[in-house]
């Protein structure tokens, strides 16, 4: 069998790794290619279902792949008892991020929300309040990366962290009292340098691992565990709960990754067989963390063994994992995540008022659907 994931050692190295060892166990190959993280979040799914086996996907395609009849529903192949412990287990909305229309398209392997990342030396701990952050980037140590869609990401958990509710289902998804979060994340920005409009998190993370680097915190920004362990980089970086606004650490933007199978391959029996086995518990704790993953399974985040060699980055941010929020799913909103961070930054780079720039974004959500 072939597998498609994404081109970072957290997404790759376990897969490689849970793959000799299924081959070990069954006799069964998969051999995985990788894309580039920007190609992971716009590549067209159905494209690649008919060259490969599984396929690491982000929940926000669920809908539009769905649609296409290019994935087999997991609840067809994997037994109930199987699937019931990978969703007791699920960290946040994780595991119910791959449901739609009363199916489950892919199991999750790999759990992330927008939480804090921060520099031991260069400041005494992770920030507890925003006023820290704005206070911190007026002398250029604070870092967010801004690069569609990661802009709209940090919006989205803005909103959250002020105790907006995002309803995916309304016809505008941004309400009025929405201008707060923009107005905070226009202020932000304004203080950063404009490097972070081409930044993804993996680029904003090597700056900051970098021993001449200055920045201290990136208060919006996905977790890598890579970063957290000792020997990845020169300098690691430790990880936190989102600094707190009127909500805490609420509304943060799920991500992570989930493993899917081909409705066009040659054996979906097997491959739904692996991306059981690889999701359930106890492979997530004892293979996917060890090799560099980033487990999506409560047992892994739980674990003493994965928190020690991590510097606590699963029990320090799991609060902001489980308050965090689901994105839309529907067929058209990966059309609008790329339009909608194009024009925030547009307007972000412009100090466009909010109501205005609020009034486009509602605008590219209605004609999504």
């Amino acid at each position: 069998m072939r597998g498609m994931t994404w081109d970072h050692p957290r997404g790759f190295d376990p897969l490689v790794a849970a793959s000799d060892q299924w081959e070990r166990m069954t006799g069964q190959a998969i051999q995985w290619d990788r894309r580039s993280l920007q190609d992971f979040e716009t590549y067209p799914v159905e494209d690649l279902a008919r060259n490969y086996d599984l396929i690491v996907i982000d929940h926000p395609h669920v809908g539009q792949i769905a649609d296409t009849g290019a994935l087999v529903a997991l609840d067809s192949l994997i037994d109930a008892d199987a699937l019931g412990e990978i969703a007791a287990g699920s960290v946040g909305g994780s595991f119910e991020s791959y449901q739609w229309k009363g199916h489950q398209w892919a199991l999750p392997i790999d759990a992330a929300a927008q939480v804090q990342a921060w520099m031991p030396g260069r400041i005494a701990g992770p920030l507890a309040r925003w006023e820290e952050v704005m206070a911190l980037a007026e002398n250029g140590r604070v870092a967010v990366p801004l690069r569609p869609p990661h802009s709209l990401m940090s919006l989205f958990t803005l909103c959250g962290m002020t105790g907006v509710s995002l309803d995916p289902d309304d016809v505008d998804l941004f309400p009025p009292d929405a201008a707060l979060a923009y107005q905070l994340l226009e202020r932000l920005a304004a203080r950063l340098d404009p490097i972070a409009y081409g930044s993804d998190p993996i680029a904003m993370l090597e700056d900051m691992a970098r021993p001449d680097s200055v920045l201290a915190v990136a208060p919006l920004i996905y977790g890598y565990v890579s970063y957290a362990q000792d020997g990845f980089r020169t300098n690691t970086i430790r990880f936190a709960d989102l600094p707190a606004l009127e909500d805490g650490p609420c509304g943060s933007a799920l991500g992570g990754t989930g493993i899917a199978v081909s409705a066009f391959g040659r054996q979906p029996e097997e491959a739904a067989r692996f991306a059981a086995w690889i999701a359930s518990g106890a492979v997530q704790r004892d293979l996917v963390a060890s090799e560099g993953g980033q487990p999506a399974h409560a047992i892994a985040w739980d674990a003493d063994a994965t928190n020690a060699t991590t510097h606590d980055f699963y029990r320090a941010t799991r609060a902001t994992l489980d308050r965090a929020w689901l994105r839309p799913r529907h067929r058209g909103y990966m059309d609008f995540q790329h339009q909608a961070s194009e024009r925030l930054n547009a307007a972000l780079q412009a100090r466009e008022p909010a109501a205005s720039a609020l009034a486009a974004l509602n605008a590219l959500y209605r004609a999504s659907h």
